[in-house]
């Protein structure tokens, strides 16, 4: 397992003034970051259920998506995994155990709550050796240039305050000809089923949210996110003016999650 927990911070770590949306609020940019982290420590321990029941379980066909974009390779030689903001480690187990045995992952998430329940998660599969979870702010990565052959960021890229040095950053720890793969949340584009979506996400979300994990406001923030995040094409666009070549996009499930990516060339 590559140990970057000695590596310096790099990027930019002071805030402005600016405003930014938390949900459908409108909120000083130097405030987010404390409001997502005080939704996800809430979450927590319900975080991976909750997904099951407000996705169906798709999320798990639509992280299998993701694993078989990155292709870890099956033999000894070295892979080294990024998953940004993957708390509980669902997308690194299954990019480990699809990959062989030089493959490894690097979990970096800024809440310390989604990290305890990924350690104890990584333990109890036996994935502890292959799996670090290391605590880090996505817009200021801990980890030297160059440094992975892939990253990663499932349904956690609408949460960061400012996206473009997030977009950068990812970029930066790419190694030459790695690429950088993001699974969010998108527009449906499928006529009556932006209803149907439209009506279960402001419905019966936060009402699951409520009657499962006690606390239905964490939800409704999650879908108002979703409901902010850019079009396709528009993340598509972000991405490129990171500096992130090739950058293509596919759609799934009638456009309710696309899955981005991009190389370092």
């Amino acid at each position: 397992m590559t140990d970057f927990n000695s590596a310096p911070a790099t990027g930019e770590e002071t805030r402005g003034t600016a405003d930014t949306h938390f949900g459908y609020r409108t909120v000083p940019l130097a405030e987010k970051q404390a409001l997502v982290d005080d939704v996800f420590h809430k979450v927590a321990r319900r975080y991976d259920i909750m997904n099951d029941l407000m996705s169906g379980g798709l999320h798990r066909a639509w992280k299998d998506a993701l694993v078989s974009k990155v292709r870890p390779p099956q033999g000894a030689r070295p892979f080294h995994l990024l998953d940004l903001a993957g708390g509980t480690g669902d997308v690194s187990f299954r990019v480990v155990e699809a990959g062989g045995p030089g493959t490894d992952a690097i979990v970096a998430d800024i809440n310390t709550d989604m990290l305890a329940v990924g350690r104890e998660r990584a333990q109890k599969r036996g994935l502890a050796d292959r799996v670090a979870f290391q605590e880090a702010n996505a817009e200021a990565l801990p980890f030297p240039d160059m440094s992975f052959d892939a990253v990663t960021i499932a349904f956690g890229i609408r949460n960061v305050p400012r996206i473009d040095l997030a977009l950068r950053e990812m970029r930066r720890v790419l190694k030459p000809g790695g690429r950088a793969f993001v699974l969010e949340f998108s527009k449906v584009d499928v006529p009556l089923l932006d209803k149907v979506y439209d009506a279960f996400s402001f419905r019966v979300i936060p009402e699951i949210g409520k009657r499962v994990a006690g606390d239905a406001e964490p939800y409704q923030y999650l879908v108002e996110s979703i409901r902010r995040f850019p079009t396709a094409e528009a993340f598509a666009g972000m991405m490129r003016e990171a500096g992130f070549a090739r950058v293509t996009f596919t759609r799934m499930t009638g456009g309710v999650v696309a899955l981005h990516s991009g190389f370092r060339i």
